[in-house]
């Protein structure tokens, strides 16, 4: 194994035992939460090595990146997300290559999405985007606008509403992450209540290599880490 591959190797472990950590405070399983390695502006031989070591979610913010090491990796193991914006003009390249869009943020995505899909034949699992911070910096849907958006979603037969996405404030530290976590594992079991059994919503993406272990705490099931997963390699 190079250099590369047992500092990456090291670096998952340790992710991992701190993800284990942060579910046993929190009062659930390890395997309550799901990594997903975000591969943004790494080098494909250093993604090639996450999955040597184990770790086969892998995630882009950018679908030209996605593209990119998909192509490169070709590996059936990888389960592809997409956790950025994606523009309705890249859909159809991007699609078929994914497991999972963690970043619908629009009704005019969704349907695009749908639309696409049921021209591949193919279901497409999604989560929606919630701009939870309330930032006008970030993107994803204003919390008062789920619910509408939900009671529409049986229009879209090819579209799988798993669950939300959220990034927490960069600003005032662990605090105020936490208060914006809880508020959207809150948001997402009110919407869970009303429309189980149809959408169960059983995923909550939030948390990155700052803030994951509070993530957890509050409830996460999925957690996007980069940086902490590369340190100390020179990329």
């Amino acid at each position: 194994m190079s250099e590369v591959g047992k500092r990456i190797a090291d670096n998952l472990a340790q992710v991992r035992g701190r993800m284990a950590a942060a579910a046993e405070r929190g009062g659930r399983r390890s395997d309550a939460v799901t990594l997903v390695a975000i591969t943004k502006s790494t080098p494909v031989d250093v993604a090639a090595a996450l999955v040597e070591a184990g770790c086969t979610r892998l995630g882009e913010s950018r679908p030209q990146e996605l593209w990119t090491k998909a192509a490169a990796l070709a590996n059936p193991a990888i389960l592809w997300h997409l956790v950025g914006h994606l523009q309705r003009n890249k859909i159809r390249r991007t699609l078929p290559l994914l497991a999972l869009i963690q970043s619908v943020d629009s009704p005019r995505l969704l349907a695009a999405l749908d639309a696409e899909a049921a021209a591949l034949g193919r279901p497409l699992d999604v989560l929606l985007e919630v701009n939870i911070a309330l930032a006008i910096t970030k993107t994803g849907l204003e919390p008062d606008k789920l619910e509408p958006l939900l009671e529409k979603v049986a229009d879209f037969g090819h579209i799988s509403v798993r669950g939300l996405m959220g990034m927490a404030s960069l600003a005032d530290g662990q605090g105020a992450a936490r208060r914006d976590f809880a508020r959207l594992r809150e948001l997402r079991d009110r919407l869970a209540k009303k429309f189980d059994p149809q959408l169960p919503l059983a995923e909550l993406s939030m948390g990155m290599s700052g803030d994951f272990e509070v993530a957890i705490e509050e409830g996460a099931t999925l957690v996007r880490v980069g940086s902490a997963l590369f340190e100390g390699i020179d990329l």
